[in-house]
């Protein structure tokens, strides 16, 4: 593939992307836009449009930090009451933002977190399944996925981004590259809502661990605030991890 580049004359530079390119899905799905070897030109893909290298770099959920490390941004965070939610819409954190082609962020994380997923020339998912950690659930139709954010918007702005810029509150809205963008059951996103972990924690505790590893970086790399009763949930639920 590499002498086949260099022979249409594209810089070395370009060439340091090919890493991403040969990265195979964990779950053996085909990449975006590339077909499975001995389809016919008709075949479905699982994206439909090439995305660009920057979109190929993952294909899993964004595994956070591992326990000791989120301790540690658990014990940095502010621990505060919640600010008041005057002012807050979801409006405030425009999504889900165009990410390559027709494919907008919940399309993306759609067929980042399912299996066997194709989608259509909207980038709309047509098939597939997914696996709900937080109910231990697998769904059969995109129809019955949300794509949750971990920390949810209404959750974020009561701890800090009451005071960010527009583009700051898309850029966590839409959060591609860390632990905030995760596909789950319909009917337990909903019971989540905007809930902090000693509001709400998954059913399945066996995902505790994860989650609040998830929850606390998230917390961490924005510089969101804590309540107390929401931290020291955080550390029962780190605790599972030991």
């Amino acid at each position: 593939m590499i002498k086949h580049l260099m022979a249409r004359g594209l810089s070395a530079l370009a060439l340091t992307t090919l890493p991403l390119l040969a990265t195979a899905p964990a779950n053996g799905a085909t990449a975006p836009g590339v077909a499975p070897a001995g389809a016919p030109a008709s075949a479905p893909v699982s994206a439909p449009a090439a995305a660009p290298a920057g979109a190929l770099h993952r294909r899993v959920f964004p595994e956070p930090p591992p326990a000791d490390v989120v301790r540690a941004e658990l014990d940095r965070l502010t621990v505060e009451a919640p600010h008041s939610m005057a002012g807050y819409s979801r409006a405030m954190f425009p999504h889900w933002a165009r990410q390559y082609g027709e494919c907008d962020t919940r399309e993306v994380v759609l067929s980042r977190d399912g299996r066997e997923v194709t989608q259509d020339s909207a980038c709309r998912a047509v098939t597939g399944t997914w696996y709900s950690e937080y109910d231990d659930k697998t769904i059969d139709s995109a129809s019955k996925v949300d794509i949750d954010h971990m920390v949810p918007l209404a959750n974020g702005w009561r701890s800090g981004a009451d005071t960010w810029e527009t583009a700051k509150r898309k850029a966590f809205a839409n959060d591609l590259d860390n632990s905030q963008l995760i596909a789950v059951s319909a009917a337990s996103n909903r019971s989540k809502g905007d809930q902090a972990p000693d509001q709400w924690a998954p059913p399945n505790t066996f995902y505790w661990c994860t989650y609040s590893r998830a929850w606390t970086h998230i917390k961490s790399l924005y510089g969101l605030s804590v309540t107390a009763t929401e931290r020291t949930k955080l550390i029962e639920m780190l605790n599972t991890c030991d």
